[in-house]
């Protein structure tokens, strides 16, 4: 009897691991698919920052370092709030 309780304990692990692992992926990919999309609007609005004239008088490597930096915001922000949802979701917390 002891090891049919085992067995269910174990199950119930592994089924809770893989569909942890399978919502994590989804995170992964969703994640990924909107940093792909937050780089490209990101070049783009470097593009226009070199491209055009500086009216707000900051020497262009200033306001070209404002745009890399807020693109790699923008980047990191959906693995770092998908990452965050997920340890909530694994301790209970959502």
């Amino acid at each position: 009897m002891t090891n049919m309780a085992g067995n269910g304990v174990t199950t119930g692990r592994l089924r809770r691991t893989i569909d942890d692992l399978i919502i994590a992926e989804m995170f992964l990919v969703q994640a990924t698919i909107e940093s792909a999309a937050a780089i490209g609007d990101g070049l783009s609005a470097l593009g226009r920052r070199i491209t055009t004239a500086d009216e707000s008088g900051l020497a262009p490597a200033d306001t070209i370092g404002d745009a890399l930096q807020r693109l790699a915001d923008s980047a990191t922000e959906p693995y770092t709030s998908r990452f965050k949802y997920l340890r909530e979701l694994q301790s209970g917390d959502y």
